[in-house]
């Protein structure tokens, strides 16, 4: 299996139990909606910063198989 769809899942489903905590938790429900309104933004930040990882790892693995592909050449 893929780590980065392992990763995927581990963070969907941390993001999944926090939202299901939040609504079942015994607090008012303005409160509980700007929980829910802050910890979303949070996963979104979490996510981009995921994303901006995997796109530089895969640019640098990209590159690197350039470089070797052009050494092969030569």
């Amino acid at each position: 299996m893929n780590t980065g769809k392992v990763l995927l899942g581990v963070v969907a489903g941390a993001a999944a139990g926090a939202i299901l905590g939040l609504l079942f938790a015994p607090a008012r429900g303005e409160m509980t909606r700007k929980r829910i309104a802050r910890k979303s933004e949070d996963a979104k930040e979490k996510f981009g910063e995921y994303i901006d990882v995997l796109t530089d790892e895969y640019t640098s693995v990209k590159e690197g198989a350039v470089d070797l592909a052009n050494k092969v050449r030569k």
